[in-house]
């Protein structure tokens, strides 16, 4: 039975995620305060207290989530879980695969933190207010979604975000291009096209300014071996090496979040349950839709981790 570790992405917030975690576990409560340290403010009492919207914005959502995910990975540690003995791989949806990174030693949370807000500062600026859209596209073929893109892009920049599996594309790029696909979309029979409301068009080319704030934000890190592979978004491959780590994160600026085939990879690679680390259970429920032979539970709360400890041995 291998088992891997996976770190949900932006939407899974929630106003008082990790708050049991934290006032269960000291040691889950002391990565809210190297967070909070990180950043010089006290982001956990947004997490706690919120309110939603400023919890919800880019450049806070980021952190956040993260400090809830490695707080939940330092209860299980405090109880005695080795991620190295117990954990075949880790992998994170688009800013998760920073927290898998920092679970697994590759960067310190404080620097997982400014890595966050600056990415999602860089995010935010990349594109003026309104010029950006996302939509998600349901129930329709991905060669007849990257057909519409295709088609749109005669109003500008529109590609495949997200591949989510279960039948879920999200689409990105400038807002006419992104509302032409949807429309197009539609017309070939998908079931829904839904514009998204989010604040930048993420994983797309306009985010190419901020992979260049990336780049050089990680250069200046101190980035070790990851002591469990990571499965990186853009390439769906499993890789420990910081160089090669570093580049994909670059390249997950611009490029395509892989989910579907990273959940299909694992069920290759004989992956039998993926533990969802952190806030929510989005990760969880599209895991079930893409490979139902993969057991899926998640760990979020002190109830959780002893679940887990159960289960993990």
């Amino acid at each position: 039975m291998a088992v891997a570790f996976t770190f949900p992405g932006q939407g899974s917030q929630a106003v008082g995620m990790g708050k049991d975690l934290a006032d269960n576990f000291p040691e889950a409560r002391q990565i809210f305060q190297e967070v909070d340290d990180a950043l010089g403010e006290n982001l956990s009492k947004l997490i706690w207290e919120g309110p939603e919207e400023t919890l919800t914005l880019t450049a806070n959502a980021q952190p956040a989530l993260m400090a809830v995910s490695l707080a939940a990975v330092k209860a299980l540690e405090s109880r005695g879980l080795s991620l190295k003995g117990k954990v075949a791989y880790v992998a994170g949806h688009s800013l998760g695969e920073y927290s898998a990174l920092a679970a697994a030693g590759f960067v310190s949370v404080a620097d997982a933190a400014r890595l966050l807000r600056i990415r999602g500062n860089a995010m935010q600026a990349a594109v003026p207010a309104g010029e950006g859209a996302m939509a998600a596209i349901i129930g329709l073929e991905q060669g007849d979604v990257e057909a519409a893109c295709t088609e749109a892009a005669t109003a500008g920049v529109c590609q495949i975000a997200n591949d989510n599996g279960g039948g879920q594309l999200v689409i990105s790029g400038a807002k006419a291009a992104v509302e032409l696909a949807a429309k197009l979309c539609t017309e070939k029979g998908a079931k829904r096209a839904l514009m998204l409301q989010v604040s930048a068009p993420f994983h797309s080319a306009l985010m190419a300014p901020a992979a260049g704030v990336m780049r050089d934000a990680l250069a200046g890190v101190a980035r070790n071996a990851p002591v469990v592979p990571v499965i990186s978004n853009v390439s769906v491959t499993p890789s420990s090496d910081p160089d090669e780590i570093t580049r994909r994160l670059v390249e997950q600026v611009t490029g395509r979040v892989r989910w579907r085939e990273t959940v299909e990879w694992f069920g290759a690679n004989g992956v039998t349950t993926l533990y969802e680390i952190g806030a929510g259970k989005v990760l969880s429920g599209l895991a079930r839709r893409i490979n139902r032979d993969i057991a899926t539970a998640s760990v979020g709360s002190a109830a959780d981790v002893e679940a887990a400890l159960s289960a993990l041995g």
